[in-house]
């Protein structure tokens, strides 16, 4: 038997096909553009989602030849805080607002002057931040006033898609939090945060948990894909939660962490808990939890160097050879330390016009220096984040399952391993997200009894790689690394003011 796990991502849909032991057996893949604007806008036609995974989804199908018969289930991921307006019938009404969009700052502003950043974070799990799309939608509506008048459907990819998909105008309490509407307690629909955006719930998809059915697939569309009308469609979740449960972590005492454009840990929880350290999400397994830590500027430093700063035309290649370079080189980068805040930072500060900090800068740094400080700061900050998460569930993190781009340098794995003390284990699946997916359609297409059995059947972990010398002398440059952001935060604010 398998299942089909839909990972509708920032630039395109992959549909995998999952058999029971969480192997691969076939996989559809389409791109989709991602449109900038102006600055800090980032937009996409909803129209090309649906495009995308349909053909994703036929490929797939395709490339199963006569196995399409064992498909049991289908479930989606996708990017989250994304958004669409549209109208009664599904239309698009503006071009999708994206995760990525920092129109909403001033908007952060007014929601805490209105209703308070305690009050805020404690219904909606997450500290006030340009991120949950809450802010974001309430940029819109004050550049579009118009729209408002026409009472639009406020979609997250999840509802777009599976409305599409199924006719049913739903989506999952794991898929739609993001947008930082509901009320994370009640898990529903928070007035008093629509409230903000001027909005009802008549406009807000129906929110179902995460694994149960949501609807059956339409029969016109079974017809464009290749898959039987009735086939179930299961609930799903953001790609973050999605991500750590394909990763196996279905508990508190492990985290996940995605070693991507930006560096995002996640555990599980089975209590609601909001702090400064993380945010909170709706986990993937019903009635669950989510603790959170984000950080922007992950690969994409990394890329800044080599295009931004060493002009490398072919980035990877000169990456390579950086790592190569940062390999011979001493724990510390001689000297070199780094905060990396390229993009603003969330958990611990919560400051969106935070800056990057490099300090100790001498003659004798090169472009080395400068690759290997970027790691260290990167797992640095990861041991800030991680050391947060575990004073406020009070349970040690045993383990990191890493995944991503960057779970492939065994450099970068083995500095992470170093800097936060704990074993770091490279996740099995490649397609971690999707199959977070497949394991929700397992369980949901009645291949497992619940996720943890799921979890256990599906998922497993790679190469190992444990504390070695250089751990101690991480924890003498961690001392100072905590220190670097809130020294300097006044002058960092003053400046980025001008």
């Amino acid at each position: 038997m398998l299942v089909i796990g839909v990972d509708c991502s920032t630039t395109a849909a992959k549909a995998v096909a999952w058999d029971a032991w969480g192997a691969s057996v076939a996989e559809g893949r389409s791109a989709f553009a991602l449109d900038s604007p102006a600055p800090g806008a980032w937009e996409q036609d909803a129209e090309a989602w649906w495009t995308a995974t349909r053909f994703a989804i036929a490929e797939c199908v395709h490339a199963l030849g006569s196995r399409s018969t064992e498909i049991r289930a289908l479930c989606l991921t996708h990017q989250r805080e994304t958004f669409v307006l549209t109208d009664p019938s599904s239309k698009p009404l503006h071009p999708a607002t994206v995760w990525m969009d920092s129109r909403g700052v001033e908007q952060v502003e007014r929601a805490k002057h209105r209703v308070g950043a305690q009050r805020l974070r404690q219904i909606s799990g997450k500290p006030p931040c340009v991120t949950p799309s809450l802010y974001k939608l309430m940029a819109l509506f004050e550049r579009r006033p118009e729209l408002v008048a026409q009472r639009p459907r406020v979609l997250d990819v999840h509802a777009f898609l599976c409305w599409r998909l199924t006719g049913r105008f739903a989506t999952s309490l794991a898929s739609a939090d993001p947008l930082g509407l509901i009320d994370m307690a009640r898990r529903a629909w928070a007035p008093e945060l629509c409230a903000l955006a001027e909005l009802d719930e008549a406009q807000l998809p129906e929110l179902v948990e995460p694994g149960v059915q949501l609807g059956e697939l339409d029969r016109a569309v079974a017809a464009t894909i290749g898959l039987p009308p009735g086939l179930p469609v299961i609930a799903g979740a953001g790609d973050g939660q999605a991500a750590g449960l394909g990763a196996g972590i279905v508990s508190a005492d492990r985290a996940y962490l995605n070693l991507g454009t930006a560096i995002v840990s996640g555990v599980a929880s089975s209590t609601y808990s909001v702090g400064d350290a993380f945010r909170t999400l709706c986990g993937a397994a019903p009635g669950t939890f989510f603790l959170e830590t984000d950080l922007k500027g992950g690969t994409f430093t990394l890329n800044w160097l080599a295009e931004r700063v060493l002009g490398a035309r072919d980035p990877t290649q000169k990456l390579a050879e950086l790592e190569q370079g940062a390999a011979a080189l001493p724990a510390g980068a001689e000297g070199l330390l780094l905060v990396p805040y390229w993009n603003g930072v969330m958990n611990p500060y919560w400051d969106d016009t935070a800056t990057g900090v490099l300090v100790g800068l001498t003659g004798r740094h090169g472009p080395a220096h400068l690759h290997r400080a970027v790691l260290e700061g990167i797992a640095f900050e990861q041991r800030l984040h991680t050391h947060g998460v575990e004073a406020a569930i009070g349970t040690p993190i045993t383990e990191m399952v890493v995944m991503g781009g960057g779970a492939k340098s065994a450099l970068w794995c083995q500095i992470i391993s170093d800097a936060l003390q704990k074993p770091v284990v490279r996740a099995r699946a490649a397609e971690a997200t999707a199959l977070g997916a497949g394991m929700l359609a397992a369980v949901g297409g009645g291949l497992y009894p619940d996720l943890a059995a799921a979890a256990a059947g599906m998922t497993g972990t790679g190469d190992r790689f444990t504390p070695g010398p250089n751990a101690a002398r991480y924890d003498t440059l961690f001392a100072i690394y905590q220190q670097l952001f809130p020294s300097l935060r006044a002058p960092l604010r003053a400046l980025a003011s001008l």
